[in-house]
């Protein structure tokens, strides 16, 4: 990022917008952007210099949210944005670290409950559904991403056949940079190559984008998620046993089926990807890819019994 020197904390955080853009992270950008209007509205217009950002101001934006009926996952989610700009100054030497965000809740709350049994994703995999149809893709994707550990959708949507190699996938996760490894094993084949024939043309491991460029592939990453949320919704309502499926189910279905089969809680966030828990981190370096390749098959094989 270009070296910049202004004392105002809005428009700090409106060349960092434009920096995340530039650098093609468009998710990323945006949900700034949303903090940003979240936060304009409650100063209602008025500029708000570096030394402003007190814990008495972090307070009272915290107080409109709530007067707003904002949730608190919601409120959490202004406030790490928010609180990863003001670091950001002061890293840069804009400010001096005063600490305005320490009595603001920046925590998740539990939501309902994500995850399915594995009864059900066994179900859906069966589903009787004509090749071809949009509704058999959903249910392959879903299928798809069970299997690689609940490879999230974004992570399913860019994946590139430059990815596959050598019996594995290895892909970046776009939300933490940390770099996977998935050993394809026979179901995860089956699915790619069942959409290979769509795909001849295209870099893409899927049909759900066809640009290369990053804004109009966000463009497309976001009308598939949409498309795929909702023909989860209708699959939903085809299977025996009420449920709720979403993009996120799979992947906490596949942690609640590791679980269950006594898969051990480190293995299971490493195969997640999970970089944000200390302890998780210290038991990476020593988990090799083949331990965590053995946790896929133990689900997978449950899958496939049921």
């Amino acid at each position: 990022m270009v070296k910049v020197k202004t004392a105002d904390f809005l428009v700090f955080m409106h060349l960092r917008i434009s920096h995340l853009y530039s650098c093609g992270r468009l998710g990323t950008a945006r949900n700034y952007e949303r903090a940003s209007r979240s936060f304009e509205m409650y100063l209602g217009g008025r500029a708000v210099p570096f030394t402003d950002i007190t814990d008495t101001l972090v307070d009272g934006y915290v107080s409109f949210l709530n007067g707003r009926g904002v949730s608190r996952n919601s409120i959490s989610f202004y406030m790490r944005i928010l609180r990863a700009v003001y670091n950001r100054a002061v890293k840069m030497g804009l400010v001096s670290q005063a600490f305005p965000f320490d009595n603001a809740y920046t925590g998740v709350d539990r939501t309902c409950k994500r995850a399915v049994d594995e009864d059900i994703v066994s179900q859906l995999s069966r589903l009787n559904l004509a090749p071809g149809t949009s509704m058999a893709f959903a249910r392959d994707l879903f299928i798809f991403s069970y299997c690689t550990r609940g490879m999230a959708f974004v992570d399913l949507a860019y994946l590139r056949k430059t990815d596959l190699r050598h019996g594995t996938i290895r892909y970046a996760r776009r939300k933490t940079g940390q770099v996977m490894h998935v050993r394809i094993e026979p179901g995860i084949r089956m699915i790619i190559d069942r959409y290979a024939g769509a795909c001849a043309d295209s870099v893409y491991v899927f049909p759900l984008l066809r640009a290369t460029d990053p804004e109009s592939a966000y463009r497309q990453y976001q009308s598939a998620l949409n498309s795929y949320n909702r023909k989860l919704r209708k699959l939903s309502g085809m299977l025996p046993v009420a449920c709720h499926l979403t993009s996120y189910t799979s992947r906490h279905s596949w942690a609640t089926a590791a679980r269950k089969h006594e898969v051990p809680v480190t293995i299971i966030s490493a195969a997640l990807g999970h970089t944000s828990e200390r302890t998780t981190q210290i038991y990476l370096d020593s988990i090799e890819n083949s331990v965590i390749d053995s946790a896929n098959r133990t689900v997978l094989a449950a899958l496939w019994r049921v």
